[in-house]
């Protein structure tokens, strides 16, 4: 049935425009009919010609058709999805007219933001992103007020719609973005019942880069005719261009670049950032900290941003900040480093960047710095590239300090062979005498007073332990930051690796953990593994067994969560209920040792929790929960009010009543 279905919509589109095929330079946006604001924004961000999928998507979707497309991270789909839903909006009503489900909430603001991007010459937009995590009382508001275009992940989405905070009665189109992705983290059950619950009539996109059968199957029940559009990327980078990455985020990135740029030799670098606002914040810290560095955006007046390259190209200038569009058609053959200070959007993006080096045959260094939540789009550029990015060695504060004091005495080397120093030297050996001081004491006093208040000299953290080499076969991570990073297994023939918060993952060691979510709230084990994998980025092959009871279910994580996941965890929501996660050794639902438990289980899939050999409950409770159970019959055993044995047979634990 799937293979005929495949088989249908291929036919049907034959005609269309496929990647496969060559796209054709004389097609733009303008062609492409979309509203004359939406024309506005795309070039105010520099964006010229649709790519391959924008170009046989956005037709489609104006015209009312379902499209089925398979598409990787980083080829611009959010653009193809995005702008003809746009064209589309009635700005005067009020109810949501297009839902975008999303995996991740990284992902989910990200969509929300290219779409207020697009839409800045509309006025009266209003797009909402709603996710796990964020305050329910912020979101119900805004939906209340009014939006055309809701951005979410499934389980949140869902909320809100049995909550009946969420009206979906007039939409016009539903998006299902990264759809292999939400199946592989346990969403689609979410995702079908979302489906059931829209009007009919609407119109669907579903994006995916795999098309394994559960996806075919959800596009053949609930898309209409679809036309399939099948995108095969084809981007490649210079051989000659040496390309690391660093897994840093916020504030630290600042740090990160200023160790590099100690470190690393270097004639001239450009430094991309996505904001124009950005590069001037950037080249003014960088300027602070002592490095000759200019920002280059759009707003700058065509006599500053020739003068700029100019110096770039003299030596007078060593770094630049730019944006993607400032930095578009500059050539300078000294740009021996372009470092990616925010990671591009899409993978073209990063190749136009990166071969602002490495031209006419030299070599060159692309450093792409990347923050946990962007790693999706670090494995879509290195599937875009066909070429794997090394881990970058962050050069220690060691190294620093070294080059810190080869370079200091490097100047003064060179101001002594340089400068008619007769007029200092008397004045110091002057000074010497009427304060009776070396004249060693008043050059290093002279020497502090040039450094200021800033330390000349790295403060010297204890060593953390290095990311472990794929060559080793394990999980790559990085700790510089105290946060461990693993990256996922994206392509069979790589080892596998994990992604994880605060040192959260281990292969030796799990516990279980009570989540106050039951059968009565009609939970599924998909919604409670999303929700975990999507609140504290775990892997999903970190997440153990779940198990559903009545009232509560549990769930195996990895030993050793810190406090402050732990009590974000606490906050998750599924089903409209918070989970109020718990250890189960400190609750009375278990114990600390899986072997004192007395793990059971029938074929519902529910665990009989601290059976002893005879089968009876060892724990007190309600009338279907014969808990407190003494060894020596059927009441209830206390000792000093506080405390009763939980177990019968031989071993035995205590428990707080």
């Amino acid at each position: 049935m799937a293979a005929t279905f495949l088989s249908m919509t291929r036919k049907e589109t034959m005609n269309e425009p496929t990647m496969s095929e060559q796209q054709d330079n004389s097609v733009n946006f303008r062609s492409l009919e979309l509203a004359e604001p939406l024309l506005r924004a795309l070039e105010a961000v520099g964006y010229e010609n649709p790519t391959p999928i924008q170009a046989s998507t956005i037709p489609l979707l104006l015209e009312g058709r379902d499209v089925l497309g398979q598409a990787q991270t980083g080829t611009g789909k959010t653009a193809a999805f995005a702008l003809p839903v746009l064209s589309n909006i009635d700005l005067s009503a009020t109810d949501p007219q297009a839902l975008v489900l999303a995996p991740t909430r990284e992902l989910a603001i990200q969509v929300a933001e290219a779409f207020h991007t697009y839409a800045e010459f509309m006025p009266g937009f209003h797009v909402l992103p709603i996710y796990g995590g964020q305050d329910y009382g912020v979101q119900i508001r805004n939906l209340k007020r009014g939006v055309h275009v809701v951005v979410g992940t499934p389980g949140r989405v869902m909320d809100h719609m049995r909550k009946g905070t969420l009206n979906l009665d007039n939409l016009k189109c539903l998006v299902l973005d990264e759809a292999d992705e939400m199946l592989r983290m346990g969403f689609i059950d979410d995702v079908e019942w979302i489906l059931d619950q829209t009007p009919e009539s609407r119109q669907v996109a579903l994006f995916s880069a795999t098309m394994p059968q559960p996806i075919v199957r959800i596009a053949r029940k609930y898309l209409k005719a679809p036309a399939e559009i099948t995108i095969q990327t084809k981007t490649t980078t210079v051989e000659t261009i040496r390309q690391r990455y660093w897994m840093v985020g916020g504030h630290h990135k600042l740090d990160a670049l200023t160790r590099i740029l100690e470190v690393e030799p270097f004639d001239g670098i450009i430094i991309f950032v996505r904001t124009k606002t950005e590069t001037v914040a950037l080249a003014e810290k960088l300027q602070a900290r002592g490095y000759a560095a200019a920002a280059l955006n759009g707003d700058m007046v065509q006599s500053a941003r020739e003068r700029t390259i100019e110096q770039l190209k003299d030596g007078t200038l060593n770094i630049v900040i730019a944006t993607d569009v400032a930095a578009r058609g500059l050539d300078v053959e000294r740009i021996s480093h372009v470092i990616n200070y925010d990671i591009p959007t899409d993978t073209e993006s990063y190749v136009h960047r990166i071969g602002r080096t490495g031209r006419a045959g030299r070599s060159g260094e692309a450093i792409l710095f990347v923050s946990p939540r962007e790693r999706g789009m670090l494995f879509a550029i290195e599937r875009a590239t066909r070429k794997r990015i090394e881990l970058m060695e962050l050069p220690s504060t060691e190294i620093v300090n070294d080059k810190r004091i080869a370079k200091f005495k490097q100047r003064i080397t060179d101001t002594v062979g340089a400068e008619d120093l007769e007029f200092y030297i008397g004045l110091i050996g002057q000074y010497c005498q009427e304060h009776d001081v070396s004249e060693l004491e008043a050059a290093a006093a002279l020497a502090k007073l040039l450094q200021g208040d800033e330390p000349f000299l790295l403060s010297a953290k204890p060593e953390r332990e290095r990311p472990v080499r794929r060559e080793e076969r394990e999980p790559r991570y990085d700790r510089e930051h105290g946060r461990d990073s693993f990256r996922d297994d994206f392509r069979k023939e790589r080892e596998p690796r994990r992604q994880s918060k605060g040192g959260l993952y281990s292969d030796e060691k799990r516990e279980t953990y009570r989540l106050e979510v039951g059968k009565v709230h009609d939970v599924k084990p998909g919604n409670i593994a999303g929700a975990i994998i999507n609140e504290i980025g775990l892997d999903p092959e970190a997440v153990g067994k779940i198990v559903i009871n009545d009232q509560y279910s549990t769930v195996e994580l990895p030993a050793g969560m810190p406090n402050d996941v732990f009590q974000e965890l606490k906050k998750v929501r599924v089903c409209g209920r918070q989970l109020r996660v718990s250890k189960m050794d400190e609750h009375q639902g278990g114990y600390g040792d899986r072997h004192d438990r007395g793990f059971g289980g029938d074929r519902s899939g529910n665990r009989s929790f601290g059976k002893d050999r005879s089968g009876d409950r060892g724990f007190g409770g309600d009338k279907k929960k014969s808990f407190g159970k003494p060894s020596g019959g059927g009441k209830r055993k206390k000792d000093d009010g506080a405390f009763f044995t939980g177990f019968t047979g031989t071993k035995k634990k205590r428990m707080k009543d």
